[in-house]
């Protein structure tokens, strides 16, 4: 069987490849400039053959190369951000924003609003413009990513959180996930604690810069 990206398997490739090269150069040039890195680390993926199938079939569209990367699903790219600090999110965001040839269709605010079992996440939908055809027939082309925004807590919590709530045999569910909500509110107040002190930080050195 076919992989269900067909002949534009490597063009979505360079589509995230791509993405990784702009996100990755506005935190060098904010480094080269003498701040902070606006993140820790960055992961990408192409949704594998068989979750794109799935999830082609789950909507009740077709199941084809075409359909797999039209503007009906935006996530055969997914790249996650991962920050030190609650701030820096926010920042990523801008510059992802001002990026040429990137345009931010649509957001979800978990951060703000947390999913009731806990999890906190930022997440954009974009498109991205480039010189290549895209599965439309349309050049230059338009494709399309995820970016998942969250800090390191929160993304320690959700890759615990997505291995225990597979465990099997276990009876009492509902104390489990009580108990996993419980730890992501904690995470949540240490993530605000450790922004407070960076902010702490950054007065104290406006001050004694000031003297």
């Amino acid at each position: 069987m076919e992989n269900i990206y067909g002949q534009y398997k490597e063009r979505v490739e360079g589509v995230m490849d791509d993405l990784l090269y702009k996100l990755n150069g506005y935190n060098n040039d904010i480094i080269n400039a003498g701040g902070d890195p606006v993140f820790d680390h960055i992961s990408a993926r192409i949704k594998s053959d068989r979750s794109m199938r799935e999830k082609l079939a789950r909507l009740g569209l077709a199941v084809t190369p075409e359909m797999a990367l039209s503007e009906n699903v935006h996530d055969a790219v997914g790249v996650r951000i991962v920050t030190c600090f609650i701030d820096d999110i926010f920042e990523n965001i801008k510059q992802i924003r001002a990026l040429k040839g990137v345009t931010v269709l649509e957001e979800k605010d978990y951060l703000t609003n947390a999913k009731p079992n806990g999890y906190r996440s930022y997440h954009l939908i974009i498109s991205i413009e480039e010189p290549f055809e895209d599965a439309a027939g349309a050049t230059p082309g338009m494709w399309y990513a995820e970016i998942q925004l969250r800090t390191i807590a929160m993304d320690s919590w959700a890759a615990l959180e997505h291995r225990l709530k597979y465990k099997k045999q276990i009876s009492d569910t509902a104390l489990i996930v009580a108990e996993l909500k419980r730890v992501a509110d904690e995470l949540a107040s240490c993530d605000v604690s450790m922004q407070t002190i960076r902010d702490m930080i950054k007065e104290i050195k406006h001050e004694d810069s000031a003297c």
